[in-house]
């Protein structure tokens, strides 16, 4: 068997682990999950009329497609804390320096655990997009290979984050401490335009809020699903997920190589 063979068949049998530990154990999924949920329904119904006329809209459907992009983004940046801490957990209790002793493809660990985030993502963000529609989040503008780019867009997004998460994990010394470090990728979105639009924000802020990750994917999804402008934001997006994809597994497999535990 080659060694591509073998990587491939270990790195599918650690997604399978992975992968029936979110089934037997769906609490922490449901709980990163019910962030951007809830965040969706409070803002849309209590204060969606406010906030439509604040970005210039007419009734609440207007900023329910305002919102749904950046609650999507949100969910991706929830969902990967997950991935933190389930390799903080794999470390702190000992299974990965048991794995480094079995005659197993040494990057299988690590690929089972992003590869498992990810696919958890998507469906994460399939749930909340079904909550979007439902309460009247419409996208009829949209071509279906603007969908396809879209999907593509929040892949992307979703394993540039998880490898940042999964860096997270391993610098951890606990799951506590793990679930801690990644809270930025929930407060990100926070201080993005995916509530209200940069420009509206304080002059000293904007910046903040302009060059930081999400935003540009915001503004790029928000393009692809509503037909509004998407200028520049499109290959700042990619550049930055390229970026944090570079350093997530830099950072990951440089603390795995060295880490004796």
């Amino acid at each position: 068997m080659s060694a591509l063979s073998l990587a491939v068949r270990d790195s599918s049998t650690m997604l399978r682990r992975n992968l029936l530990h979110v089934r037997r154990y769906p609490s922490m999924t449901l709980n990163l999950l019910l962030t951007p949920i809830m965040l969706l329904l409070l803002f849309v119904y209590i204060f969606g009329d406010v906030m439509s006329a604040g970005i210039g809209g007419t009734d609440r459907s207007d900023y329910i497609a305002y919102i749904v992009p950046g609650l999507l983004m949100m969910t991706v940046g929830s969902t990967v804390i997950g991935a933190a801490i389930s390799v903080s957990t794999d470390m702190t209790e000992g299974i990965m320096a048991r794995f480094r002793t079995m005659a197993i493809y040494r990057g299988s660990l690590l690929i089972g655990h992003v590869i498992g985030s990810v696919l958890q993502v998507l469906a994460s963000l399939v749930l909340v997009g079904i909550v979007a529609v439902a309460i009247g989040f419409r996208s009829t503008d949209a071509t279906p290979l603007e969908w396809i780019a879209a999907f593509g867009l929040l892949t992307l997004f979703s394993l540039a984050l998880t490898w940042i998460a999964v860096g997270m994990g391993m610098a951890s010394p606990n799951p506590e401490a793990a679930g801690n470090m990644a809270m930025p990728l929930i407060l990100l979105p926070l201080i993005s335009s995916a509530f209200i639009p940069a420009h509206t924000m304080p002059g000293w802020f904007q910046p903040i809020a302009e060059y930081q990750p999400f935003t540009p994917a915001i503004e790029t999804l928000r393009g692809l699903l509503l037909g509004t402008g998407i200028g520049n934001n499109w290959w700042i997006t990619i550049l930055w997920c390229v970026a944090l994809t570079a350093l997530g597994y830099r950072w990951s497999t440089a603390q795995f190589n060295r880490d004796p535990k």
